[in-house]
């Protein structure tokens, strides 16, 4: 039986899950990504352990061990293997090319040397990876046209262009959290001025509810508990993203908008405003709307991407 394994480098943990051709998950597994795991690693299928944070040292060998392990899980070495992880790309996909101040040893690191395979070991950044994992079996199966944002601490995205995933020319394409809503507003991360990010990310609900609230979690918990405030600087929020899909969508054209990450936990509270500004700001010729959908595959989307990603790549 053929399958792939496939890889994604969190913050705090790396997915991998064994996966049939079909979709069909064989066994997956949640483990640190530092190098503090518990003794004895998941054998069985959802298992999580601990947390680890970004080390300096050592965390590579965890990757190995947990593609080791799924293929002791399903008793036979994988025929693929594919890994998402955070950064841009480099040109013949083997590794991260830039990916500064994070996960040491990173940039240059070719995996199928380092894990020691015998076949290609093709490299996603992981919005790229999460995005072919909903297209693949997740909430934009079968689309040609899709793009995905993932809502947490800042906005990552990726965008799939007539069947093919949007790179650009040096892998910068997908950062869609970085475009920008008010040229005069604060530059973000990216040098964006007044950035989609900046305007919903977890990285400034402290300043854009004036110190009241340290997370988007306990500011929709305050609007849906009836904050006057809170419910104000929720709207604005949820009003920018909007705005930032409206013009997602006239510039890529999707079928499908998958919207992941954390704040898409807040599910109805989210939605339904969000779904009411686009029907404010959405270019519909000849009555066409397109889908707004929660991303069906959570956490798991990027080692789906890794894994269908390393099936298709060139031999």
């Amino acid at each position: 039986m053929k399958y792939a394994i496939g890889l994604d480098i969190g913050g705090t943990n790396i997915k991998v899950l064994a996966v049939t051709p079909g979709g069909r998950v064989l066994a997956h597994a949640v483990v640190p990504t530092g190098d503090t795991a518990a003794p004895g690693w998941p054998r069985k299928l959802g298992v999580t352990l601990g947390s680890g944070g970004w080390l300096t040292r050592g965390w590579p060998l965890n990757v190995r061990r947990a593609k080791d392990e799924l293929e002791r899980a399903v008793k036979r070495p994988a025929t693929w293997i594919g890994l998402a992880a955070p950064g841009l790309t480099a040109a013949d996909q083997c590794s991260i090319a830039f990916m500064p101040g994070r996960l040491p040893g990173l940039e240059g690191l070719d995996w199928r040397k380092f894990l020691k395979a015998t076949h290609p070991v093709p490299v996603l950044n992981d919005a790229h990876a999460a995005l072919l994992g909903e297209v693949w079996c997740g909430a934009a199966r079968r689309s040609q046209n899709a793009i995905l944002l993932t809502l947490g601490t800042g906005v990552g995205g990726a965008a799939l262009v007539d069947g093919r995933l949007l790179r650009g020319h040096i892998g910068r394409a997908g950062h869609l959290g970085h475009i920008s809503l008010d040229p005069c507003g604060t530059p973000d991360v990216a040098r964006t001025p007044g950035s989609l990010e900046d305007a919903i990310g977890d990285c400034t609900v402290k300043v854009r509810s004036d110190g009241r609230f340290a997370s988007t979690q306990k500011l929709v918990a305050a609007s849906n508990a009836g904050d006057r405030d809170a419910q104000q600087v929720w709207r604005k929020s949820v009003q920018a993203l909007a705005a930032g899909i409206a013009s997602l969508i006239n510039v890529l054209d999707p079928e499908v908008v998958v919207v992941g990450g954390g704040i898409a936990q807040a599910g109805k509270a989210l939605f339904r405003p969000l779904k009411k500004y686009l029907n404010d700001f959405e270019w519909r010729p000849g009555g066409r709307k397109v889908r707004v959908v929660p991303a069906k595959l959570g956490d798991r989307a990027g080692a789906f991407g890794a894994a269908w990603h390393a099936i298709h790549f060139p031999a």
